[in-house]
Order: structure tokens, then sequence, then C-alpha cells
């Protein structure tokens, strides 16, 4: 029998029937107005975004976003290769993470890339001494742990003392006036990032009092920084992505705009990444079967946690829709699970959602961020696919 599709969110019926799952479903027109969207937040302000390419790293993804003007943000240097090819210019990249190798950062000073964040002294003395070996100046900036708390979950939590990132306040001014005598770097600020899917402003302007006590600070010393990085960490709405398809991006912006008292000449930089990917994807997945035990009801899908493993490893939130149930169906409730040999294999757990079949179609919501990138072939299963929609 032919059901009817639910479109809450305006799929493409053909592409959605005739797409073998599991498929990742990319609304591209989505992806466009958010970009939007953050071009007109900060259009006339000294902010420049940097797109985290470890959100989403699909070359058709990372092209539209060079398209739209952003910079990149790097935790690698296959990151660094992918960026370069989708159109992100060099200049404008920075290269974040704890453990950079030697070949990673020659290959950031080849191309001269914006700015490495760095998290640590060795990884200084190892920045000067490949430079100088390549005779060129790599720019640098020291990402400060700040010691604030986003109350996230604990992984991904970056910014407080437990944490293994950057440099802690009491050890950045010997850090800060060390990096000044070494003749192969050029010291050009501060870094910070404090977490990931924050979703109230609170922590960010506690972020823009500790940067603001540290410029005061080196500014009595006659140290000023071309640059400060505030990091991203802007959250999206999980449980209902109809209603808020935007991240705030206005009290966002207007909370830096408002409460970092950057100087003159000073370029504010921003690296967000769910915020800008996330509500643009979906995972679709067909129920393999439906099966009843004592006291549960499992909807098994043939997406698992090597396609979306955020629910397994987070115990993230993703709402679930049932694409082809006939409207006006009475509802069950289900564990919906997926076909991994692993007790974790589970999306939701209690999940409310139509009178669910065998074939019929499930859509994993707000998928766009940490979701393709971090699929794997974990029981030989074969890569998802990817289908665009939207195109301009």
């Amino acid at each position: 029998m032919d059901k009817t599709l639910l479109y809450q969110h305006a799929f493409d019926k053909d592409v959605v029937r005739s797409t073998a799952t599991p498929f990742y479903y990319y609304d591209t027109a989505l992806l466009h107005e958010t970009l939007q969207e953050v071009n007109h937040q900060i259009h006339g302000l000294p902010f420049q975004v940097h797109y985290a390419v470890k959100a989403n790293n699909n070359p058709r993804i990372l092209s539209e976003i060079a398209k739209g003007g952003l910079g990149a943000d790097l935790v690698s240097g296959g990151e660094m290769e992918v960026a370069l090819a989708a159109g992100f210019k060099a200049q404008e990249m920075s290269f974040s993470g704890v453990g950079k190798s030697d070949q990673e950062i020659m290959l950031g000073i080849q191309h001269d890339i914006g700015c490495f964040n760095v998290e640590s002294i060795p990884e200084l003395e190892v920045i000067n001494q490949l430079a100088c070996e390549m005779g060129k100046t790599a720019n640098i900036a020291f990402r400060v742990n700040p010691d604030i708390d986003a109350h996230t979950h604990k992984y991904i939590t970056t910014g407080t003392a437990e944490n293994k990132f950057g440099i802690c306040i009491e050890a950045l001014e010997p850090a800060v006036k060390h990096a000044l005598t070494l003749p192969h770097i050029h010291l050009r600020g501060l870094h910070f990032h404090i977490g990931s899917q924050i979703t109230t402003m609170r922590p960010f302007a506690m972020l823009c009092d500790t940067i603001n006590s540290l410029l005061d600070k080196f500014e009595q010393q006659n140290i000023h920084f071309e640059s400060i990085n505030v990091g991203g960490g802007l959250g999206i709405d999980y449980t209902d992505p109809d209603s808020h398809p935007l991240p705030d991006f206005k009290s966002y912006f207007n909370t830096f705009k408002e409460k970092l008292h950057y100087r003159p000449n000073q370029l504010v930089h921003f690296e967000l990444g769910r915020a800008i990917v996330g509500e643009c994807g979906t995972l679709i997945a067909s129920v393999i079967y439906v099966k009843e035990s004592r006291n549960k009801k499992f909807i098994i899908l043939d997406a698992g946690m090597t396609e979306l493993i955020r629910p397994a490893l987070y115990d993230a939130h993703h709402l679930i829709q049932n694409l082809t149930a006939q409207g006006g169906e009475p509802c069950g409730v289900y564990d919906v699970v997926g076909p991994i040999c692993e007790s974790s294999d589970v999306f939701c757990r209690d999940c409310k959602l139509p009178i669910t079949r065998r074939g019929d179609l499930i859509a994993i919501r707000s998928a766009g961020a940490y979701g393709e990138c971090m699929s794997s072939r974990y029981n030989m299963r074969r890569q998802p696919a990817s289908v665009f929609v939207g195109s301009k």
C-alpha cells in the first residue's frame, strides 16, 4: 500500500522514496539561509566567523560554506587539505588541537595559514623550530583555559581546569612574554573555547568578563593583541527544530558586541560548527522490524550508531519522526534502535510515535553536525550516502 508521506520539514518525497536507506538528507536552502543570517548579524562589526570543519566535512557542505564567505577552523592536517580543496582561504584558517603533529604544523606553515591556536609551551617551541627550518614566521594565538563551566555534557565541555585544552590563566603571562622573544613566531592574539551545545548566553558573558580582565592586564604591560578568538559553542534546538531552524545568532553576537571590550583595529574571531550545519541535515532510515518483548516494543532501523553515534556517545537527543505513517494513526511507545551488535546502539528510549510498521521511513532530525563525519564502518557497514535538495 502506498502511504502518504508526512512532511513536517518539507522533505522532497521523490528523493526520500527513491534513495536507498540509510542516507543523509541535506537541505542546502536552509544552509544558505543560515549563512545569510550569520553574515547579516556580523555586518559592519569587526567579527570574522570560521566554520568548524569537524562538525561536517562533506565536500559539498564545505564548498557551500566557503562560498558563503566564512573562514575555516581546523583540528587536523586532513581538515586543512579538504578545506583548501573546497575553496577556503588559507589566511582565514585557524588550526586548533592539543596534539598537532610536525607534519601538520609544516603543512600549515607552508600554506601561511592565518593562525595556529597554541595549547602548550612545547607546541610553541616546535612551531618556532619548524618555522625556522622552513625560513618562515608562523602566526599564533595562545589558547587559554578560562576555567568556565558551560554546563553541557562532560564530553563536550572544554573550558574547565579539568579539561586537556589550553593554557591555564596563571601560566599565560610568562607564555606570552616568551613567545614575543621567539624570532619565527608572530603572536597575533588569544584564543578561547568553553564548550559546545550552549543554549544560554550567560557562559559567553562570563567569557567576555574573563577576556576583558586579561586584555586590561596585558595592556598595562604595553602588550597588545590584534585578534581575539572566542571559539564557538552556540547550540541548536534538537527538540523542536521546525520552530527554530536557525540558532539565536542575534543574541549570540550581541552578547559579544555588548560585553566584550574589544579594542580599535582588533578583530574578533568565532568558530561555529554545529550552529551552521546542525539543522540542515537529517538521517533517513527504514524500519526493518517492529519487535515486542515482555516490557518493550522496539523499532529496529537499518541505521545505527555507525551512522549517527551521538545518542550512544553523549546520550544526545534527536527528534524522531515517522514520515510514512498514515495521518491520524494512534500512537505507540517504542525504543528506537539500530542493528549494531552493541547494547548502546539506541537512538531513543520510550519514544512516542505513530503506530509504526516494517518499511516505514524514519527521520532523525538535526543530524547535520557530528553525524556523517563521525560515521564508521564498524560491523563492516557501508558508509551512508548523502543527498542534497533545495540547491539554488
